[in-house]
């Protein structure tokens, strides 16, 4: 597969791509390609649209761009790893970099769960799409990830496929290797990283944790991490030990 181009502007659009289609332009994509980057009639852009791959588009319109013609594929659509980020939700700009993250570290969905000691009680949906899909367009992922609406953890706990693999961050665990925890694993069904809230798991919720058919706990070390940086460290080793990062 060739490498993403990094030097050109990339667009999501939710329309059918295909070599001759148009594509229309919403106002926040026409200001964003004419008056930030400055760009008009003429000139080229890459979009996707999460199922037909990468493609170049030129940029049609008057003084200001309001439409793509699309020209030539670039890359072919690829698949996500069958990997969801389950997570207590966080306050805003946290929130926020937790699924740019998430997505960047190859999570195919975005699952926000209640537990006793969340402190957000509303979740902003189209928000973490959004962050979804500006992490995509600037980091050259193809797929864009599923955002849930958030369920209260014991709802995801009986609702979740009892075959895939659910690991568990859990402070209370021992503090053994992360990577030799992770070394026996099959994740061959599927896996869901579950990350707390910041004040950690109440002891019922840990005990209906532990009662899962396919449960991993997992140590992320001797310090205690805030539930952000969690998030991205329990990924980056699931994903280096079980995931697509092994090639």
């Amino acid at each position: 597969m060739p490498l993403a181009d990094f030097r050109s502007p990339r667009l999501f659009v939710d329309a059918p791509l295909a070599t001759g289609a148009g594509v229309a332009l919403d106002r926040a994509q026409a200001n964003y390609l004419g008056n930030v980057l400055r760009l008009g009639a003429g000139d080229t852009v890459l979009v996707f649209n999460g199922r037909d791959g990468e493609w170049r588009a030129a940029i049609e319109g008057g003084k200001r761009p309001d439409r793509l013609a699309v020209r030539e594929q670039t890359r072919i659509q690829d698949r996500l790893p069958d990997l969801a980020c389950v997570f207590a939700p966080l306050k805003h700009a946290r929130l926020d970099y937790m699924v740019q993250k998430a997505v960047e570290m190859g999570a195919a969905v975005l699952q926000p769960v209640i537990t006793r000691h969340t402190q957000v009680a509303r979740v902003n949906g189209e928000r973490m799409r959004a962050n979804a899909i500006e992490a995509a367009e600037q980091c050259g992922i193809l797929s864009l990830a599923e955002v849930h609406e958030p369920l209260p953890l014991a709802r995801y706990l009986d609702r979740r496929a009892p075959q895939r693999l659910l690991v568990f961050c859990d402070e209370a665990a021992d503090a053994a290797s992360p990577l030799a925890t992770l070394a026996g694993a099959s994740a061959a069904t599927g896996i869901d990283v579950l990350i707390g809230a910041e004040g950690g798991f109440a002891g019922e919720e840990r005990s209906a944790l532990l009662d899962q058919p396919h449960i991993l706990r997992l140590s992320l070390g001797p310090r205690i991490l805030r539930a952000d940086t969690a998030a991205v460290a329990a990924l980056a080793l699931v994903q280096a030990s079980l995931g697509d990062w092994r090639g």
